[in-house]
């Protein structure tokens, strides 16, 4: 398959400089083909649509190049996803903004799902699958959120500006939660 690999890169490079000058919806499978000389056959032998080459651009980039083993912190997986976000900030700063059917948001929520059960499971140790697929959904459409403000500022902060106050305001948030709890809650917690 180094071929494939070839060609699927070719059609990424081409995406990543194509959206680099051109909202998402401004751009053709055919603009992406001019782009790498290719030809539109070439293109919907590797991937359904465009939406799913900006997908599979985070997939092979970042998903498939993570090393993790059961030492690896939530907290050193979300590091690692922030400074590549900032490294290619360009590219998702208009991948972010993408909406509807097959959206590279739905993607990145999807794609961080494993992560999330990670440092959950760090954070809280929880056995209750219901529990726990809140705390995911509450935390990953507070990253979404919350990367998609970063990244979207005209001079974004270095990601680790932006990962050390975000864990500072989770610190000071915990501590606020806790200091305002009846002492019967606090065993619970």
């Amino acid at each position: 398959m180094p071929d494939s690999n070839i060609t699927k890169r070719a059609l990424a490079q081409a995406m990543k400089e194509l959206m680099a000058a051109h909202p998402f919806s401004k751009i053709s499978v055919g603009d992406i083909c001019e782009a790498c000389g290719m030809n539109r056959k070439s293109f919907y032998y590797h991937f359904r649509d465009k939406q799913d080459l900006v997908n599979w651009i985070f997939e092979s980039e970042f998903v498939e190049t993570l090393q993790v083993d059961e030492d690896t912190s939530g907290w050193s997986l979300l590091a690692c996803m922030c400074h590549y976000f900032y490294r290619e900030r360009v590219f998702y700063r208009r991948a972010l903004s993408i909406e509807g059917q097959n959206s590279f948001r739905d993607y990145f929520i999807q794609a961080i799902h494993p992560f999330l059960q990670v440092f959950t499971q760090e954070l809280f140790h929880e056995q209750d699958v219901t529990v726990s697929d809140f705390y995911i959904t509450f935390l990953s459409d507070a990253l979404l959120a919350s990367i998609v403000r970063w990244l979207s500022e005209s001079t974004p902060m270095d990601p680790d500006t932006y990962l050390s106050l975000c864990r500072s305001l989770l610190v000071a948030l915990a501590k606020s939660v806790f200091r305002g709890m009846p002492e019967e809650f606090e065993h619970d917690a």
